[in-house]
């Protein structure tokens, strides 16, 4: 068991359940289970939460056409979410609803501590209001008389509502930013932040009225909760916040908050200005990720909700398996940049980078154990320059890896992993164990070889973890070291498999016609 490091706690957005989950929420959760794994495999006791955000009239005209209660629309579509999380082998350890009763009594408490602030009033607001965001803006906000966010048409309305001074704590979040800029990253992200509140800050319409779907607000039921302080409260509500409890106590503030970049204004502004008025501890980190991206535009429900071209998750689970999807979405985009999604690049990565480089290697290291020795591991009585290169590379991966994934650069962390195969596969090319296997006067040698050959093996089997768990027990099994606990100690010393018995298994990842694969897809209807 890894040595305990203390606790780490990390949460994704909480979804809409307004629609059926997609590729871009598929990458945002996967990259947080890779970090929670990667936290537990170092030895955190580890939260992980995510969760639905399921009031708003957005959700009460949808059941209303749909013919149910609003509560029977969300039901379904979570069952849906944990189904897809289910398939994804996401290892969340809680999953948080808006409508759970211990997540409204909790909302209400940190309402009612910021309106005994102060800090909340009731008046009347009238604006300009978009139904699909549930948001007001201004004309000046507006794009082309269109919400900024979704492009959709908005309209003029006026109700009465509780409003929070957001606008008193505008100097307190910059100088949160000054004096924290881990806070906020990446640093393109804060800057962004930064000029919108010098820009001026107005104060925060916090209730509706004219539905009744949301949490009610205490003492004045004829309004309900507007989705900032009901929705952004569940990081603190599923902990059991925000009164003092055990678990709370343990895992509050939250280390991460990952989400991604059109919802940072909620979380790196509005969501600290709230704990500042609750008087609650701030989180430590906000992250906001890009977006990936169809045909140059941001993949969503909408789209998908009219067909258009949105990629289901499952089918290409279905096809290529959970690990090459989560390979996949790791590897190949940088975090907080935006990436474009297409499946040629998808199948060429599956391909080169599975397939040929990590499969390829563990096929031939353990057949040639199978062949040269039995399927019993050697022992290692020779090296030269070749053989400490890779013990170099290989014991060297780990501190690597810790530096990157703290960054959140998961396609760099992969990178240093791969850097490991492509090492050993140019190692078997070097030491050509072929040619001394016909040597006995060689046996040494060859011993060596594939000793080394699947140790650093091991070591990829270990740090593999995080991104792709089911492919390390495989490869693990084929080491003959499945019994044994994989440590993320154990990946910086070299010689561990003394007397560890190899044997042949199924190909990791198949080798894929990519112009057929194109051609199979193609063909899928999408989500």
């Amino acid at each position: 068991m890894a040595d305990y490091k203390g606790t780490y706690y990390i949460t994704t957005p909480i979804y809409y359940p307004s629609a059926k989950l997609h590729i871009g929420h598929t990458y945002c959760t996967v990259m947080t289970d890779a970090m929670a794994r990667f936290k537990r495999l170092q030895g955190y006791d580890v939260m992980f939460l995510t969760g639905t955000d399921e009031h708003g009239q957005k959700i009460q005209s949808k059941a209303i056409a749909a013919g149910v209660s609003p509560q029977e629309y969300v039901d379904e579509i979570v069952v849906g979410i944990k189904k897809l999380w289910a398939t994804m082998e996401i290892s969340y350890d809680d999953f948080i609803r808006t409508t759970e009763p211990r997540h409204m009594e909790r909302a209400q408490k940190i309402w009612q501590r910021m309106y005994d602030k102060g800090d909340i009033y009731k008046g009347a607001y009238e604006g300009l209001y978009c139904k699909e965001c549930e948001s007001f803006w201004t004309e000046s906000q507006l794009v082309n008389g269109c919400c900024p966010d979704c492009g959709r048409p908005v309209e003029r309305a006026s109700e009465e509502a509780y409003f929070f001074k957001l606008s008193k704590y505008a100097d307190k979040i910059l100088k949160l930013y000054d004096e924290h800029p881990e806070f906020l990253e990446p640093e393109t992200r804060r800057n962004e932040m930064r000029s919108f509140i010098e820009q001026g800050l107005d104060d925060l319409c916090v209730s509706r009225c004219t539905f009744d779907w949301g949490v009610p607000v205490p003492n004045d039921p004829k309004h309900v909760m507007y989705v900032w302080i009901d929705a952004l409260s569940n990081y603190v509500t599923a902990l059991g916040g925000p009164d003092s409890c055990e678990k709370y106590d343990k895992y509050w503030p939250a280390d991460v908050h990952l989400v991604g970049k059109e919802i940072v204004r909620f979380h790196s502004i509005i969501w600290p200005a709230m704990l500042m008025s609750a008087d609650i501890p701030l989180p430590k980190q906000v992250r906001g990720h890009g977006w990936l991206l169809l045909g140059g535009e941001k993949v969503s429900k909408s789209k998908a909700a009219k067909g258009q071209d949105v990629i289901d998750p499952v089918v290409l689970i279905d096809r290529y398996g959970i690990d090459a999807l989560k390979y996949f979405l790791l590897r190949e985009y940088t975090f907080g940049q935006d990436g474009s999604f297409t499946n040629e690049v998808m199948l060429k990565r599956m391909n080169f980078d599975l397939a040929n480089d990590l499969g390829n290697l563990l096929s031939r290291t353990v057949s040639m154990i199978v062949k040269y020795n039995g399927g019993k591991v050697p022992e290692a009585t020779t090296e030269d320059d070749i053989d400490r290169d890779l013990i170099a590379i290989a014991t060297g991966a780990a501190a690597k890896v810790e530096d990157k994934m703290n960054d959140f650069q998961f396609n760099y962390a992969l990178d240093e992993i791969w850097a490991i195969i492509r090492r050993a596969n140019k190692y078997i090319d070097e030491k050509m164990p072929w040619a001394l296997a016909k040597d006995e006067s060689k046996k040494a040698e060859l011993d060596t070889v594939l000793r080394n050959l699947v140790e650093a093996l091991r070591i990829v089997s270990i740090l593999i973890i995080p991104f792709m768990h089911t492919t390390s027990d495989r490869m693990r099994d084929q080491l003959g070291i499945s019994d044994v606990e994989a440590l993320w100690a154990d990946t910086f010393d070299f010689y561990k498999m003394s007397g560890a018995v190899v044997h042949k298994g199924d190909i990791l990842f198949p080798r894929l016609d990519i112009e057929k694969e194109l051609e199979a897809l193609w063909a899928i209807p999408k989500a």
